[in-house]
């Protein structure tokens, strides 16, 4: 199975850094973002997208995550 390598701060642009700082400052799982910012115009699809859905909505954000890492455990992903 093929991974894709997640950034680190030193590799990130200043502007997705910064972003991704302030997440992880808050508890935040920040590896898709790591991930997706290899192409920057994914990562800002991602930001303005399925970011803001996970936060609003009938289910609470944290079981949302929670069900996210469980369904990538089930499928070896560890991001």
């Amino acid at each position: 199975m093929a991974r894709i390598e997640l950034l680190t701060d030193e590799r990130l642009p200043a502007d997705k850094r910064a972003q991704v700082q302030a997440l992880e400052a808050q508890g935040s799982d920040t590896g898709v973002m790591r991930a997706t910012a290899h192409l920057p115009e994914m990562f800002d699809a991602y930001y303005s997208f399925y970011f803001p859905a996970h936060q609003v909505g009938i289910v609470e954000p944290d079981l949302k995550e929670l069900v996210r890492l469980k369904i990538a455990r089930l499928n070896d992903c560890f991001t």
